[in-house]
């Protein structure tokens, strides 16, 4: 499909630098296709779900994978270089996009950290800023120091215009956040608090875990001019039997599977076999979903406000049907919702099928 297809107009006003206050306090637009758009609250989400349904959150953790530092190369001078981590290969290697990656090349050695000791050398150079770090640490030893030398990774929207700062490290964070290794939050569940949890618990609502690591890639515009020629970056998702077979028991007995954002829902249909039944699943997705993909496995889909031209608005658009998905995105901005990772939430049941 045509790139152009997924463009609206945003204007800059719409953007949110902070998130509502308190957790739960957001706005939440229902979008049932062929029916009038509801404009409800994020605290009503209980009472429009039924007892029996599943919530799916995606408990990963953000860790602070934006690394300054120093590239150094024997005869020349050192170069102020940024990365951004987004998806760790081994125990002591990841992969990341540099800035600026045109003066980085194989061998080249970084240093990162206030005493510059944190090093990782270059072992490979892709396309797009990409490059392949190995650290001169591994597993734990190598998080710690990550963890001491970076800072939250806030996307660039919000980034370009302040500075990070202490009520982004527990807002930024889901929560639920249990498993360390994206580097950037499922910004659907930061809405959820546990207040909110508990009245859905008491609701008779099922709560369910997954997990996938969010990579930088999400902040990645779509340069191509077709969905056909973009590739998507991987990202490491985890899906076990237990929840896996829950999941499906919770199907089979008239209940909905409801994703708390995109990235449960990608990680679900990544594990989803052709009827929708839930397998486990461990490893890398790389699923790149836009209208024409069926959706097997979940029923409805609570996520943020997108931008226009990503993955993520192609994606909504393929669960709720493209016409609806523009005019809900236009409703929204006439009423003043707020958008992006510390916006308002929508929560959308998919369009009839064709």
């Amino acid at each position: 499909m045509r790139v152009d297809l997924f463009d609206f107009d945003l204007p800059e006003a719409s953007i949110a630098l902070r998130p509502a206050e308190p957790r739960g306090a957001g706005r939440l637009l229902v979008v049932r296709p062929g029916d009038a758009f509801a404009d409800r609250r994020v605290a009503d989400l209980a009472s429009l779900l039924r007892p029996g349904d599943a919530l799916v959150c995606n408990d990963t953790r953000v860790i602070p994978a934006r690394l300054h530092g120093i590239r150094t190369r024997p005869g020349a001078p050192g170069r102020r270089t940024e990365v951004m981590l987004h998806l760790r290969e081994a125990p002591d290697r990841w992969r990341a996009f540099a800035r600026p990656a045109k003066r980085l090349a194989p061998g080249d050695l970084l240093r990162f950290g206030a005493a510059g000791d944190l090093r990782a050398t270059v072992a490979a150079k892709g396309e797009g800023g990409e490059v392949v770090l190995a650290f001169d640490r591994a597993g734990p030893a190598l998080d710690a120091a990550i963890a001491e030398a970076g800072t939250l990774p806030l996307p660039p929207y919000i980034a370009a215009r302040r500075a990070v700062d202490a009520r982004d490290a527990a807002d930024y964070q889901t929560v639920y956040a249990r498993e360390p290794g994206a580097v950037a939050a499922p910004t659907a569940g930061l809405h959820l608090s546990e207040d909110l949890l508990e009245a859905i618990d008491a609701a008779g609502i099922y709560r369910h875990a997954v997990t996938l690591h969010v990579g930088a890639g999400t902040f990645l515009p779509v340069k191509a001019d077709d969905t056909d020629d973009h590739r998507m970056h991987a990202e490491i998702g985890l899906l076990d039997a237990e929840t896996a077979e829950a999941l499906n028991r919770v199907r089979a007995g008239g209940g909905r599977i409801v994703a708390v954002g995109t990235t449960a829902l990608r990680l679900l249909e990544s594990a989803a076999d052709a009827g929708g039944r839930l397998h486990p699943f461990s490893g890398p997705t790389g699923i790149f979903i836009t209208p024409g993909t069926r959706i097997r496995a979940v029923d409805a889909l609570m996520t943020n406000f997108h931008l226009p031209r990503s993955t993520l608005f192609m994606l909504v658009a393929a669960f709720s049907g493209l016409d609806t998905m523009h005019a809900a995105y236009a409703h929204a901005i006439r009423r003043g919702y707020r958008f992006y990772s510390y916006g308002d939430a929508s929560l959308l049941f998919p369009a009839p099928a064709v």
